[in-house]
């Protein structure tokens, strides 16, 4: 399961989500709750929205507070986009959980260790190899290369 459109619609909207409102991204994840099996399902119709309105609707949708967290702040180089970390998070999902299993799936991913590892954009971690970044979720450690 390849390149699931769907799945880098929601880890987009996610990151869009997360940034947006300064929470952590397994917080948006447990906010979202039964909306991400929706997004999911009909992120082909959500697509067609601009992400800020999509993004808006779902945080008033499920009363998503503005919380403390940065971790764009302290970036000492360029940050990538949503759409960038969005593509990290879903290659990930893809690679570690069948289709069936892929709404867990993305909840389990987004709170696991490797997340925090992933956002921080001052290593090297979210533009490594899909394989790589998989692997390390499987060995539950960051692998030596």
């Amino acid at each position: 399961m390849r390149n699931n459109n769907n799945l880098f619609y929601v880890c987009s909207l996610i990151e869009y989500i997360a940034r947006k409102t300064q929470n952590r991204r397994d917080d948006i994840v447990n906010c979202l709750g039964s909306d991400l099996q929706r997004i999911y399902d009909y992120a082909d119709v959500f697509h067609c929205e601009p992400m800020e309105k999509v993004a808006d609707d779902f945080i008033q949708r499920n009363y998503i507070a503005n919380g403390n967290y940065d971790n764009l702040a302290e970036c000492k180089y360029t940050i990538p986009d949503y759409w960038d970390i969005g593509e990290v998070f879903a290659r990930l999902i893809e690679d570690c959980y069948e289709e069936s299993n892929i709404i867990s799936g993305t909840k389990e991913v987004y709170q696991s260790w490797l997340t925090d590892k992933i956002l921080n954009f001052n290593s090297d971690l979210y533009y490594q190899s899909r394989e790589y970044i998989a692997l390390c979720y499987k060995e539950g450690e960051i692998l030596l290369a």
